[in-house]
């Protein structure tokens, strides 16, 4: 079994629910305020880590009080953090409203912002591993760690949030995309919503491919993910449950995509496994603490 390597954010999720999002200038009562450690890249690493991949995230903590409280949680959760850093600045926060089962999100990067390509230049990628990162960390940095990941043999796996363009020279080290409808139209320039056929969404990524042989994921909640694995298109369905907190369900789906891809499981097995631990993910509340074990994951894949 391949590793899974982690380059991306760690961030405290300070959670307010309420009945209803405040509109522009407009306070409303919340219920109450919680605390969850998350950050994608993070969150992507302990799902990864509880669906039982060996896991290592690359990243920066702040010498706070949330840094300490990160580091505890992570290592609780048998993520390798002997590559996570200490930078001379606040931990990542994530100030996040949850009302009705939706979110807003205001991300404050702090120490993700000092993430560099001396972070992940003495990571021990080999053929097999899977290295994964997000868009919470300096872009130069993903490409000298995808470069690196590429020269050993490694998978790429990308998942572009929150959006914002990309050089089609990043774009090229990426092996598997992951995404969502609204990140897949604008990264490729075309205008999408969450009610488009699958033809639609497809020709669009068929846009954006920028190599005959890339794989790329577009997720669409219930809706379920569609695949474009060089020239092959597939769907994977959903699966309808009643969702308490969708945050963290995108990364949920990426670091169990990550676990399978590094056990050796196909292509489209993994994207059914991580569409199964998504959907167990948003039955609860928070981010990091809301990953599914392999055990959950199995029980919902066997009752079908």
């Amino acid at each position: 079994m391949g590793r899974v390597f982690v380059a991306g954010s760690i961030n405290m999720d300070v959670v307010a629910t309420a009945d209803r999002h405040p509109k522009v200038g407009e306070t409303v009562a919340g219920r109450e305020v919680l605390y969850f450690p998350g950050g994608k890249g993070a969150n992507q690493a302990v799902a990864a880590s509880r669906l039982g991949a060996k896991t290592t995230l690359i990243g920066r903590l702040g010498r706070d009080a949330f840094g300490a409280e990160l580091r505890a949680f992570l290592g609780a959760q048998g993520v390798d953090l002997g590559s996570v850093r200490e930078a001379n600045t606040h931990s990542g926060t994530a100030i996040i409203t949850v009302a009705a089962s939706d979110n807003t999100i205001v991300v404050i990067p702090g120490s993700n912002a000092l993430v560099g390509a001396d972070d992940v230049a003495d990571v021990p990628l080999t053929k097999g591993d899977v290295a994964v990162s997000q868009f919470e960390i300096p872009l130069p940095t993903i490409a000298a760690f995808f470069q690196r990941a590429r020269a050993a043999g490694a998978t790429t796996v990308l998942n572009p949030a929150p959006a914002q363009k990309m050089s089609g020279e990043l774009l090229a080290l990426v092996d598997i995309l992951v995404l969502n409808e609204t990140e897949l139209g604008f990264l490729a320039g075309a205008e999408l919503s969450d009610g488009d056929e699958a033809a639609k969404i497809f020709a669009v990524a068929r846009q954006l491919q920028a190599r005959a042989d890339q794989t790329i994921c577009i997720t669409l909640g219930k809706r379920g993910v569609l695949a474009l694995a060089a020239r092959e298109e597939f769907a994977v369905p959903g699966r309808a449950v009643k969702a308490v907190d969708t945050t963290g369900a995108g990364d949920c789906f990426v670091g169990a995509l990550a676990s399978q891809l590094a056990d050796g499981v196909p292509l489209r097995a993994a994207l059914a496994f991580a569409n199964a631990a998504a959907s167990i993910s948003v039955q609860r509340m928070g981010a990091g603490p809301s990953m599914p074990t392999a055990a959950e994951v199995a029980a919902v894949l066997g009752a079908g």
